[in-house]
């Protein structure tokens, strides 16, 4: 096999059909330092030192990752809760922010008990075809979350995740391993589901009516996609933008909804 054919072969093998770039990474024939990305931990830091003294549903945890390196969850305890949810934010920001705030607090008034968890952020100007590298520190820390739950005794585990952080649970679906979670409501996905003969757990492809572009031009290939997947659907929020401004309470009501249904 000639380099080039060797290039080719690795492009389209790629699991994410990530960036020339990144498959030429996965075959050594790139020095590491290119093709590594760091989350911006110092950006991290600061979303945490801003957020944590301002929480109002939840207090503030740190978990940990394998190499000991930290990062901030929100704990939402509820007493009475038999199932947790771990709530994934999008791009760049943090797990108290925007629609993630509603999700896990209201979640948590209603009979369950919720994660937020801070996902791996790059610098402010970076856009979503810079963080595929970064998934699979994003797959450490769900698991992370996964087992912190576990740990709390409860029986049912579901994940809620918006935008690029659906993307990031895609990922760690494919390769959870034994982490099981028992259902996952992805809010507003850019692109299609990958590899979904892999997910096990019923699915949930929650959208708006005026998502990005990127959300409504697959809507048709998700659903196809999930459709064998024993309890899974696709909802469309009428009305809805990307960011379900304005329209919080109803998308707390359709995730209630298929937690309801699929975790009891």
């Amino acid at each position: 096999m000639n380099f080039a054919t060797r290039i080719l072969h690795a492009f389209r093998n790629c699991r994410f059909r990530l960036s020339l770039v990144t498959a030429l990474c996965a075959m050594g024939l790139l020095a590491p330092a290119p093709c590594s990305a760091q989350a911006d931990y110092a950006r991290e830091k600061r979303w945490a030192d801003e957020i944590a003294p301002a929480i109002l549903v939840g207090d503030p945890v740190y978990l940990a990752r394998k190499n000991g390196r930290r990062f901030l969850a929100i704990w939402a305890p509820n007493p009475k809760a038999a199932a947790g949810v771990i709530v994934v934010h999008g791009l760049g920001v943090h797990p108290d922010w925007g629609l993630i705030n509603p999700l896990r607090s209201q979640l948590a008034e209603q009979g369950y008990a919720t994660l937020s968890v801070q996902m791996p952020v790059l610098e402010a100007e970076a856009r979503g075809d810079k963080y595929p590298p970064l998934y699979p520190e994003a797959a450490e820390r769900l698991a992370a979350a996964v087992a912190f739950l576990r740990g709390k005794g409860l029986k049912k585990v579901a994940i809620i995740s918006h935008s690029m952080g659906s993307r990031m649970t895609n990922y760690f679906l494919n390769h959870a391993g034994s982490a099981r979670i028992d259902a996952w409501i992805a809010i507003g996905i850019p692109g299609e589901f990958t590899e979904p003969s892999t997910i096990k757990a019923p699915v949930l492809d929650l959208h708006g009516e005026k998502d990005l572009p990127a959300v409504l031009d697959n809507a048709g290939t998700r659903a196809a996609a999930i459709r064998a997947i024993r309890g899974s659907g696709q909802v469309q929020v009428a009305g809805a933008d990307h960011f379900f401004a304005g329209m919080e309470n109803e998308l707390v009501r359709q995730v209630r909804l298929f937690l309801e249904r699929r975790l009891k």
